[in-house]
């Protein structure tokens, strides 16, 4: 497949064109990208009332191919009804994430008993009464509650309501498999687990620092904004393992003179080992310290650790910091000379950060970083993990997760008149390695496919089989419904977010809270979500709680709850009349007094990992394509990358010719986790020699259960894996 030689540009107006053509027509898919709605990708926050495809400043065109991407597939046709007799659990099986994406949308619950070869269609009260029944029968720790960031805040308020008043806090969310890390990290150090800034702040920044993200695949968005700071005289530091090309350089269609012309975003890039990003913070933060680059007063009046970290720094060797990044100490001197220059920084992070073992530490050292020159605590600075689903972060503020706040617990009792309860719940990977355990026997998925997030495939198949049911809310078929089945799996098909009956609402990455209208149902049979929960909730718990869930259906109802329960969202109450979105308070960070206990912000000392790697080992690290969201595979060829297919290992050419192998080559991939065969070996010059790129979700089968200790993110970035010949390179060559 030919490279491209930036990101953006004519490509992604040609794909917009064609992904138009499937859904009926550019005029259809204007009208709909045109709702008053959220967008369903990235939490960049584009969309709301003031329209699809504006963003939070209010710009208009603001829309990526992710938007697009997501519209085409909940736009396509229904799944025919022959389909599920048709195709065997066997078949679909050896479906791929994108051909069961592309199948259609799911209209009719389906059954799966285990034991039988096919799913089968039921009714909707053969299926809600099934699971009605189950619950009713176990205890409710036996059962656990996982949540998309898909989903909508009242859907999402509405699930872990109904778990604890069930009786167990086993609830918990997608984050836990990507930025749990970030808000684990930031809450030790600031007091606040999201961004600390507003957009503006980041489109005033004259430094942007860019870490272990490829927002020009997985956030494009951003990439218009970055564009916006390299265009008044600003850096951007981009710091990867890989070279991606849509970070060199990114033609913005919405730009004339950047279609034409490009724009060159990474002012200086840098590739550390994969691993290596706490030993090279570790390095740029010593090189401002002897620079005598730092803000004293602010660290004397607003810090905590400032004589610990200092010292630290001070004795920690250039040698360590050198081995352990993978970095020469020039390239560190050209950060760190860089970062002294500037007035305002603003540093930006996605899962090349928070997957590893010491994520939470990597998210420590980046705030370290930004407070040893002040740049938490004013106006166009401070620190921003970019958050990938469009409703992560709000399904974390109203609860989805296994221990409440504090205040949020007591607000919940009051407000409605319960006892909740305190055993500890368990975190998404502890759900799954308890059932593996045969300790949990109801599983309830609100969109997503856990099966396809988790590391170490096989066992999260082997666990998903260990229970009595599965009950999975999704729109369109995924792996999960394939190889994540248990003794009963029920699929619901629930309605897209722009297809809701009632408004529904969202929460941005830069803290910032949207309104979606919803619209028209294009298929028969697909519920809400919300309808689908309550009504769970009235066959289960109608006679035991005081909750009334026949008003529990109407949104407006969840939101004056969650307005009365969670702090920062008294907004919420009167969004419907007032129509007026909102950012939540208490969370950017525009003057230096923290939401600590003292008003002071953490410094955090760390010792440096060990670089993993040699003896024969590659370290790698699984990646989203361009033509993907997530678990969802849109496309099967990576443009950027000039892939063509996703059965793949890239390579430095230098360790394809150490290892003795060929272009083309059919490989076998190990870990300790597992085994790939009839991989291909592709040399890329644009990742580092030592370090190797395989693509996500397929390549989980590779990823062990190691997950950071504290927030217990797994570790899909640095995995240590072997490769080896198939088939000879001589008998490749033609030799």
């Amino acid at each position: 497949m030919k490279n491209v030689s930036s990101g953006g540009g004519w490509p992604a107006i040609w794909y917009t064109l064609r992904k138009a053509r499937e859904v009926g027509g550019f005029l259809k898919m204007w009208k709909a990208m045109r709702s008053r709605n959220a967008c369903k990708t990235c939490a960049l926050g584009m969309g709301g009332q003031a329209g699809g495809m504006v963003n939070e400043a209010g710009r208009f065109p603001e829309v990526c191919k992710k938007s697009l991407q997501a519209m085409a597939s909940d736009m396509q046709g229904a799944i025919p009804a022959s389909f599920f007799s048709t195709y065997s659990i066997a078949q679909l099986q050896c479906l791929s994430p994108r051909e069961l994406e592309s199948c259609g949308r799911l209209t009719q619950p389906l059954l799966h008993v285990r034991g039988e070869n096919f799913y089968r269609a039921i009714s909707w009260e053969e299926a809600l009464a099934r699971i009605a029944d189950k619950l009713r029968s176990l205890p409710a720790d036996e059962t656990f509650w996982y949540t998309s960031g898909r989903s909508s805040n009242e859907a999402g308020f509405l699930v872990q309501l109904f778990a604890r008043l069930y009786g167990t806090n086993n609830v918990n969310n997608c984050s836990y498999y990507c930025h749990q890390a970030s808000g684990v990290g930031l809450g030790a150090t600031l007091g606040t687990g999201t961004a600390t800034v507003l957009l503006e702040d980041v489109e005033h920044a004259d430094l942007v620092m860019l870490i272990g993200g490829n927002p020009a695949s997985n956030h494009p968005r951003l990439m218009t904004t970055l564009k916006r700071v390299r265009g008044k005289g600003g850096a951007v530091i981009v710091i990867n393992p890989v070279r991606e090309t849509g970070l060199v350089n990114f033609r913005v269609p919405s730009d004339p003179r950047s279609l034409l012309f490009g724009t060159k975003i990474a002012s200086l890039y840098v590739q550390p080992d994969i691993g290596g990003d706490l030993a090279l913070l570790t390095g740029v933060a010593k090189r401002i310290v002897e620079m005598g680059a730092t803000d004293e007063p602010f660290l004397r009046d607003h810090c905590q650790g400032w004589s610990e970290l200092s010292a630290h720094l001070r004795a920690t060797s250039w040698r360590d910091i050198i081995e352990r990044s993978g970095v020469a100490e020039d390239d560190i001197d050209a950060i760190a000379g860089r970062y002294a220059r500037a007035k305002n920084a603003v540093f930006a992070w996605t899962m090349g950060i928070t997957h590893h073992v010491h994520g939470v530490q990597n998210v420590e050292a980046i705030v370290n970083l930004a407070l040893l020159r002040g740049m938490i605590g004013r106006p166009h600075a401070g620190v921003m993990p970019i958050r990938g689903h469009s409703n992560v972060q709000g399904i974390g503020s109203i609860g989805v997760t296994p221990k409440l706040k504090d205040a949020v617990f007591a607000r919940l009792q009051s407000h409605f008149g319960v006892t909740l309860p305190t055993s500890p719940g368990l975190d998404t990977l502890a759900c799954v390695e308890t059932a593996e355990a045969g300790r949990l026997k109801f599983g309830c998925c609100l969109g997503g496919n856990l099966f396809g997030s988790n590391p170490d495939a096989a066992y999260a198949a082997r666990a998903l089989a260990k229970l009595d049911m599965i009950v999975y809310l999704n729109t369109t078929l995924n792996t999960g419904h394939a190889h994540g089945l248990a003794g009963e799996t029920i699929i619901l098909p629930v309605l897209a977010r722009d297809e809701e009956p009632q408004p529904t609402t969202q929460e941005s990455m830069f803290n910032f809270v949207r309104l979606s209208d919803g619209g028209p149902a294009r298929h028969a049979g697909p519920k809400s979500e919300v309808e689908v929960i309550a009504d769970l909730g009235a066959r289960v718990l109608e006679t035991s709680t005081p909750v009334d869930w026949a008003k529990m259906k109407s949104t407006r109802r969840i939101r004056e709850a969650i307005a009365a329960i969670v702090p920062g969202f008294e907004q919420l109450a009167a969004i419907d009349d007032t129509k007026r979105e909102f950012q939540i308070a208490g969370r950017t960070l525009h003057e230096p007094r923290f939401p600590t206990v003292d008003g002071r912000a953490r410094l955090k000392v760390h010792d440096l990992p060990e670089l993993a790697g040699g003896n024969g080992h590659l370290r790698l690290m699984t990646v989203r394509s361009e033509g993907q969201f997530n678990t969802v595979v849109y496309e099967d060829y990576d443009l950027y990358r000039g892939q063509d297919r996703r059965d793949v290992i890239l390579l430095n050419p230098d360790d394809v010719r150490r290892l003795g192998l060929a272009p083309e080559q059919l490989v076998t991939v190990t870990s300790e986790a597992g085994q790939m065969a009839n991989i291909l070996v592709r040399p890329f010059p644009r990742i580092k020699a030592g370090n190797a790129l395989m693509y996500y979700p397929e390549a989980n089968a590779l990823v062990p259960r190691r997950a950071d200790p504290r927030s217990r993110t797994p570790a899909f970035k640095s995995v240590l894996v072997r490769v080896e010949a198939a088939v000879p390179a001589a008998v490749v060559a033609g030799v």
